[in-house]
Formats: C-alpha cells, structure tokens, sequence
C-alpha cells in the first residue's frame, strides 16, 4: 500500500460533504458543483465496495479501508483539473476514519488517521439525519443514526476545523452551504 500518498496542490477551496451514510452528501455535492460550475468528487468507496458485493456479496474489511483512501484521493487529485474556485468532495479520509471507528469496535489502522491528520481540506459541511434513509447494498446502519452523526461531529470538533451542520430539505440545505461559501474568508488561497 502507498504510504507516501499525497494531496495535489490547489488554489481551490476544498469543501468536504461530511456525515453519515444516506444523509444527502453526493446530491449536495453534485448540486454543489453545478452551482459554482466547478468540480466535485465522487465516493470512491461505492464503487468499489459495490464491486466486491456483486462479485461475492463480500462486505468492507479493515483490508479495503487504506484501498479506499488511496482512491479516493487519486480521485480528488483528478477532479482538480475541472474546479474553479471549489472542490466539492462526497467524503474524504476522515469519513473512511470513522467508518472504521464505528464499524470494527473503535479501531483505525495508524495510517489512517495520519492521513486524516496530514490532508487539508478547508471547510465541512456536517450533513444531518433529517433525511428518510434509504437502503441499498451497502448501508447498513438505520438504526444507529443518531449515534453515528455522533461520532462524526465529534471527530469534526477534535481536529477543530470549520465547519457548518446542514439540515432540513435540499433547498435549505443548499441555501445554507452557498451563504457559508460565500462568506469564507480564508487568507492566502483565493
């Protein structure tokens, strides 16, 4: 496994959808980056979590979480090339961090959390569970929603980033996250 991954530079703000499963993160993303005509990142994870369930009906191993992170960031490398003043990103290695905390008894394998702690991003959106959950193959924990956006928020105040926590409909949600983006104020990136 690539221990030496590393973040593209950028002058774009990176902006991290952030919560649990089934809270609205890729169509606040998507909508996102249509608005600010930039670009946005999808979750590397679903794809290739949803590969191994259609193969064999296999389920994510501690194994696939550093497979994760390293897609996932290859992705965000990748979409730096279509944004312009924001990269809307579905998740991040922060997400893939407390996933593994809530779904293999509190553990993270050291890499992990090295990369949650060394990749910059410049502001969150905490998405909340107001949201009807929906099932597919991957999701797996409706009845544990409220314990989860938890664990997320607490992560989000340990490493004491920015971040701001969405709820109601989609319009809201959107009204919201463009009133906070415009007034970001961050020195030196744009």
């Amino acid at each position: 496994m690539e221990k030496n991954l590393k973040q593209q530079q950028t002058n774009c703000l990176r902006i991290v959808l952030f919560g649990p499963e089934s809270t609205g993160k890729t169509t606040l993303a998507k909508s996102l980056a249509k608005h600010y005509r930039s670009g946005w990142v999808p979750e590397f994870a679903r794809g290739y979590l949803q590969e191994k369930w259609d193969a064999n009906q296999e389920q994510c191993t501690l194994e696939d979480l550093l497979i994760i992170a390293e897609g996932q960031l290859t992705l965000e490398n990748e979409a730096l090339s279509t944004s312009q003043r924001f990269l809307f990103c579905d998740t991040n290695v922060l997400v893939t961090q407390a996933w593994s905390e809530t779904h293999f008894d509190g553990y993270c394998d050291p890499q992990l959390k090295i990369w949650a702690n060394e990749f910059e991003y410049d502001y969150y959106f905490l998405t909340h569970i107001d949201v009807p959950w929906e099932a597919d193959d991957l999701r797996d924990r409706p009845e544990s929603r409220i314990e989860m956006l938890s664990h997320f928020e607490g992560l989000l105040k340990q490493k004491e980033v920015p971040y701001t926590h969405l709820k109601g409909s989609h319009e809201k949600r959107m009204k919201r996250a463009i009133k906070t983006l415009e007034s970001l104020n961050l020195p030196g990136r744009i």
